[in-house]
């Protein structure tokens, strides 16, 4: 029986480089449209330093306000840290710890000041916690298809750390193109390598992408096996670091329609949907 496909929906991503910091009852408001549309997760927020994302620094009150009493979505925090992953822990509501595993040296330095080796100890340490809090850690392989630094990148790197966290006892990995250059060819390639080889890991994708790319990403994922997507609404958020401006989240109404189109069931509430995608016009301008 094939697994049923999942979308993982992410105000965190599309919100975090915001320069305006967004009230904490407006962010609640949106995420609890969210709530009521039925993704399968919501990346809803992160347990970083304040410092680095002050757009995040109000999380554990934005989840204080979120209602989870008629929702069959899970709910995602990002941690960049042991420290961070403590706090995201000690929250009952939270399935997913997500933390970001670069496979480029270059950019774990940029993203969480750690170099390779130092962030694969914090896997492992995030990886024991979530054994004895009963949370479920999601780790990203990010630059997962290149990088834009000149580090070393092959299909072979990225099965050698697949496996490394994988003999961790990590079973959820995120395929992550964090600067949109993936290419359809690229991706056809590394998901299937991966899932082939490690057949008891859930792989899933997130990509950026800029509007006019979107399709053949999705398309070429999607026809690789893919059944975990991630995308936020609209296409907002992506990386402060993306060398194009127009390079953010992959839209997930945009997804969605090609799903539907592709005549998979999703089980959405396409009413809150466009409810969602009405209020978000109050979180983020053009």
């Amino acid at each position: 029986m094939a697994e049923a496909l999942k979308i993982t929906e992410c105000p965190r991503d599309a919100m975090q480089g915001l320069h305006d910091f967004v009230p904490t009852d407006v962010k609640a408001a949106y995420i609890n449209l969210l709530l009521q549309v039925g993704f399968d997760t919501i990346d809803f927020g992160s347990f970083v330093s304040p410092k680095a994302i002050p757009q995040m620094r109000d999380t554990a009150e934005v989840l204080s306000k979120l209602d989870l009493s008629a929702t069959r979505s899970k709910l995602l925090a990002i941690v960049a840290n042991y420290r961070g992953a403590e706090d995201a822990a000690s929250h009952e509501e939270i399935t997913y710890l997500g933390y970001p595993f670069s496979i480029s040296e270059t950019f774990q330095l940029r993203n969480t000041n750690t170099t390779i080796d130092q962030s694969f100890d914090n896997v492992k340490q995030i990886a024991a916690l979530c054994a004895t809090k009963n949370k479920i850690p999601l780790i990203y392989l990010s630059m997962g298809f290149g990088n834009p630094y000149g580090d070393i990148w092959s299909t072979d790197i990225a099965k050698e750390w697949t496996e490394k966290l994988v003999k961790e006892g990590i079973y959820n990995i995120a395929l992550s193109d964090t600067i949109g250059i993936a290419t359809p060819e690229q991706i056809s390639s590394l998901y299937p390598a991966l899932a082939k080889e490690f057949l008891g890991v859930q792989f899933g994708v997130h990509l950026h992408s800029t509007p006019d790319t979107w399709l053949d990403k999705i398309a070429a994922a999607h026809e690789s096996g893919c059944t975990r997507f991630d995308t936020a609404l609209k296409g907002y958020g992506g990386c402060p670091m993306a060398a194009d401006n127009l390079t953010g989240n992959i839209a997930t109404e945009n997804v969605i329609a090609y799903l539907l189109h592709q005549n998979i069931e999703l089980g959405l509430d396409l009413d809150k949907l466009q409810e969602a995608m009405d209020y978000s016009s109050r979180i983020f301008t053009k």
